[in-house]
Parts: C-alpha cells; structure tokens; sequence
C-alpha cells in the first residue's frame, strides 16, 4: 500500500466561522480515510479495478424485480423509485471499491479536517455542474443537507444527527460542524450525500412522488420510461465529471436500460431469451439448473464464479419483537432449532451454502470463539446486563446431521418454550397464563424465492405445535409494511461494511427501533447496544473499532433477533458474451458494475453465433 499523501496546513484565517481552532493542525487532502490510509495519491489518474482506455458506447441492459415505480426522487419515503435512479446524482465524494474506508473527491476537489475531527470543510470543483449547465454551488450542498434532513428519508436525520452546524464558507465551500469528535465516520458520511439543485427544488416539490427526473449533475439523464416495463437512461455526453481520476474507465455505456420483472423466475426465463444482459445469480437451484439451454450450450452467455472480498450480510429469519409472542429471549433461542440448515443446503443449494454465524461475517470484526483480550474487557463492564452465554460459550446456530430428522433439535426448542411459559395442549402450543395460542406470520413478497425453504421450517414449527402461515404480498404493500414495522417475522439481510460507524445507530438503537423505515426492522431496544453503537463510533483507532465491533456482533448475536440463515461466499454471474471488463473485479465491490465496456466485435460474433443456430 503507498504511504498517505496529503497535504498539511495550519489554519490561521481559513477556519470555521466562529471556530477556537484556527491554530490547530488541518489535513487538507483529496481523500478522507477513516485511520489515515490512503491508496492513491493526489496525482494518481485511475481507479486500479478499472480500464482507463475503456471505449464509450453500446447499450447494457439490466433487470430489477418489481411490479412498478412512480418516482425518480430516491430521497424521500413517498413512492416507489425506479431503478437506476442513482445515477442521476453526484456526491461529493466516491469510496474507492478496493479499499475498506477511503473516499475520494467527486464533486468536492478536497477536504479539510483538524485532529480532532470536530469539523470538515469540503471545497467544491469550480467546474462541477448540473446537467443544465448551472454551476454546483455552496447553496446548493447546504439546501440539500437541509432539506434531506427535515424532509428527506428518516434515516438522514439518523447519520447527520451529530452535525450541530452547517455553513457556507464560501461560494465554494462548506464547513460543517460536529458535536465532537467521537464520530469518526462522520465526515465520510457527508461525502455520500448526493448534491441537489437549489434553483430546481425552488419550483418542484421535494418531498412529493413524481415521474418527473429531477435536475441531477451525474453521469446519465433520464430517457424514457414505462411504468412497471422499462427504464432507460442515457449517457451524458457533456458530464463534466468524466475526466476525473474517479470516473475514468466508469460509466461507459451510452444507454443502461432497466427492464421490470414481477419475480425472478421470470427474470430468469427473460435473460435466456436474451431479453436483458447480465445478472448475478442467488438461488443455487436455477445455477445449477437454470441456465442449460442451445444458447448456453453454444457460449452465447456464460457462468462464472467470482471470490467477493467485505463482509457477508446476515441472512435469516427476523423476529419483530415489538410483538409480544417474541419479546422473550427464550422464545426465540427456542424457534431457531426448527430450521434445519443442513438438510436445506442438501436438499435446496446442492451444498453451495455456510452457515451465518455473525452479523461481519468473513471479515476480521466477526465475533469467534470465546471472547478475550480488549473486547472481554469490554463486555466485563456489561457483565450484569447480558447473558452469561455471553462469556461461557461459542455462539453457534443449532445444528442436524441433513437426514431431515430434527427430533432432538425440537426437543430442546420445546424445552425453552416451557421455560418462557408456554406448553402443547391439544397438540397446539399455548401460554400458560392466557391459554393463547403461538401463531404469527412470515412476510414474504408474492412469489419470493424463499417460499420453498420457508414451508419446511413452518412444518418443522408445526411440530411443536406452533401456527406459522407465510404471507406474500406485492413488493409496495411489502415495503410499505417493513417501513411501519407491520410484521410478525420476515427475512432480511443485514449488509455491513468493514467500517461499521454511524449507521449502526440505524440498525440496533432503541431510538431507531422507534423511528419508521429504520434498518432496525427486529427492534432491538437494549442499552448494551446503544452504548456500543456509541462507542463503535468512537472509536479511536481500527483495533478499538475491531474491539467494539466483535463484542456489539456477540451481544447481538446472544440476544436471538434473527436466525441464521445462510451465505455464499462468491458471487455467480452470467452474461451475454458481448461485453468486455477488467481482468481484476474490485475487492469489496459487486461483479456487476460500472467498470465493463461494450466490446463491438465480441457483439459482431455473438449475433453471427446467434445465427448459426437459428436464434
């Protein structure tokens, strides 16, 4: 890795208004990195995982599962946006995808920032634009941190809850100012923010459902569209982005078209008729199954495997414990011996699948073994508030030789169940107190892939006397219901990054478990957890974030909010072979991305292949 290359200022009349740190040592650099490591220098041109010499042009099309989208703005909890609609939007930064925690400037040229990290100045490009040709302004990056923060998506006023002040510093700067400087991510996480028009929102409703695309500055422009069928998006000739360093060798198809689907079954049967490109495949049957057909049979598209690098999400089966049939802690240990995970790898993924068995799975902040070193002390402090398994054991989902016959599994769920309070009568469970019956239902969209794996875990619950019925409904009335918290249980999966900060206040506060369209779908309320998350985000260095990190993965994983399910450590993709991408896919980000060029003369032999056998 090369050494950090920025540049050191002592601040003496270019300081934060009002701010008692003019003589404070500032980093100003073209990065920020959340401990200091930065791969590319100032001068550097390209992003490695790219091909700086990648030729522009040609058409990808994509797929996205849905039933339709009524909005272009991604913003705002109103309405359902269309896929793609990202690309209408710069950020001031980007994150370099072969890097854990390092963001370059996109819109911003720099950033300034003292040791204490208790303020951030970001610097605009003078040649940033919107896409009407307006200058990117100071305003406009204050109008849109305001804005998204009383109007936009509830998770906003989560992430910059710790910013006390924005401000313009001058037409092409903005100081924002911070609590303190605990949050160590929180200057990164302005990065993110996508730059909005002023002028534009001036005579447009922000917080309103709309077709209409509002004025964005990024690499594409709306096209066309057809709800429920179609987006298309085209390629900005002009964009005054494309010859940064972060953008060379990106964003090279003319037009990137998404086509709807209702499920993926019919997603799949679309891709073999050629109908779209490129996907990354999740269901182990339709890989092994799925894709044998004349076209594949002749190399017309092609299958490989790709290693993926970052955390692997938490996937499983998530309790509501607003309700209160789950509010007890035995009563969730208990239901998660009614999934067999080996016999569903045998039986369903032809073995392709690990087991989950941490919230920062394949990474170093996963939590493993028993604890020891920083982070037992960490939990030592804890010791009269969490479970004494907490110390005393390796936390591991329970487990079946793959027969199917969970006989003993079950035993022990009925055991906790007895101990929580709850007994079979007539062949039903029920409370010992009320007499009311255990029955809840699993969220699911209409259609979902996860039907087939969740019947036999429904069977298996059926067993010990437990009514679980599976309820599918279509992708609106599903989100609408995940944002109001109005489930019983359903299946998420918890992605993390390998710098987890401020957004796990979103994920596992009390505060978050009380706020509509939070990631805190399971609604842990623990003060354990809350002190963690704050002290995660705190922390000084990577081996206390490490730390924190495993000890909060621990607490979370002893409290039974999900049951694990399972994970694929590589990423499955098929596409058509008319395409061309770096030899070297980025470390931490998606196989299907930005990077791949359209390649005229494998397309010239892919339809001359298409036509030697008659497609």
């Amino acid at each position: 890795m090369r050494a950090t290359a920025v540049l050191l200022v002592t601040l003496i009349a270019a300081v934060p208004l009002g701010s008692a740190l003019a003589q404070d040592e500032v980093t100003k650099s073209h990065a920020l990195s959340l401990y200091g490591d930065v791969k590319y220098p100032p001068d550097f041109t390209h992003f490695d995982y790219v091909n700086p010499d990648a030729p522009k042009g040609g058409t990808v099309r994509d797929f996205t599962v849905g039933t339709s989208f009524d909005t272009f703005n991604p913003f705002v909890l109103k309405g359902v946006p269309a896929a793609g609609a990202g690309l209408l939007f710069d950020t001031l930064t980007v994150r370099s995808e072969d890097e854990p925690e390092t963001a370059y400037g996109l819109v911003a040229e720099s950033m300034e920032m003292p040791k204490d990290r208790t303020w951030v100045i970001y610097h605009l490009r003078p040649q940033a634009r919107f896409n009407d040709g307006t200058p990117i302004a100071a305003e406009d990056v204050l109008w849109t941190f305001d804005t998204l923060r009383e109007k936009g998506r509830p998770l906003y006023r989560v992430y910059y809850a710790d910013v006390v002040k924005a401000e313009k510093t001058d037409d092409h700067s903005v100081t924002f100012t911070f609590k303190n400087g605990e949050n160590r991510e929180l200057a990164q996480i302005l990065g993110e923010m996508p730059v909005l028009s002023k002028a534009y929102f001036a005579s447009h409703a922000f917080d309103r459902a709309s077709l209409e695309a509002p004025l964005g500055s990024g690499p594409y422009v709306l096209d066309s569209y057809e709800p429920g069928r179609t987006v298309t998006y085209k390629r900005v000739e002009t964009y005054w982005g494309k010859d940064l360093p972060v953008n060379r060798g990106r964003h090279n198809f003319d037009v990137l078209k998404y086509i709807y689907y209702r499920d993926r079954s019919a997603s799949l049967e679309g891709f073999k008729a050629g109908d779209y490109d490129r996907r990354l495949e999740f269901t182990a049957r339709d890989w092994m199954e799925g894709y044998d057909s004349p076209a594949f049979r002749a190399g017309l598209y092609k299958k490989e495997v790709i290693p993926r690098g970052g955390v692997r999400p938490l996937q499983g089966f998530a309790y509501n414990t607003r309700r209160p049939i789950f509010g007890d802690r035995r009563v969730r240990e208990a239901l998660g011996y009614a999934l067999d995970f080996e016999w569903t790898n045998k039986t369903f993924f032809y073995g392709l699948y690990q087991r989950s068995t941490s919230y920062f799975g394949n990474s170093e902040l996963a939590a493993t073994g028993l604890p020891e070193g920083d982070e037992l002390k960490i939990l030592e402090g804890y010791k009269e508030k969490i479970p004494d398994e907490v110390f005393t054991k390796v936390y591991e989902p329970p487990k079946s030789d793959g027969s199917g016959n969970i006989r003993e599994n079950l035993r022990k769920a009925l055991e906790f169940l007895r101990q929580a309070g709850w007994s079979v009568k007539d062949g039903r469970l029920a409370n010992d107190k009320t007499g009311e019956p255990f029955q809840f239902e699993i969220l699911l969209t209409a259609d979902s892939a996860f039907t087939r794996i969740t019947q036999p875990f429904v069977e298996n619950l059926k067993r010990i006397g437990i009514i679980a019925s599976i309820r599918g409904v279509d992708d609106a009335q599903y989100t609408q219901r995940l944002q109001n918290f109005d489930f019983d249980m359903t299946i998420v999966a918890m992605g993390q990054s390998l710098s987890p900060g401020n957004e796990q206040r979103d994920y596992w506060t009390t505060e978050s478990a009380n706020t509509p369209d939070s990631q805190n779908l399971m609604g842990v309320r623990d003060p354990v957890a809350d002190e963690l998350v704050e002290k995660l985000i705190a922390a000084p260095d990577r081996k206390t974030l490490i730390a924190y990190t495993r000890a909060l993965d621990r607490v979370l994983l002893w409290g039974f909010y999900i049951i694990p399910q399972w994970y694929d450590g590589n990423q499955r993709l098929v596409s058509w072979d008319k395409f061309s991408r770096p030899e070297t896919p980025p470390k931490y980000g998606s196989a299907v991305n930005d990077t791949w060029w359209f390649d005229q003369a494998k397309a010239d032999a892919l339809e001359k292949r298409k036509a030697e056998i008659g497609r």
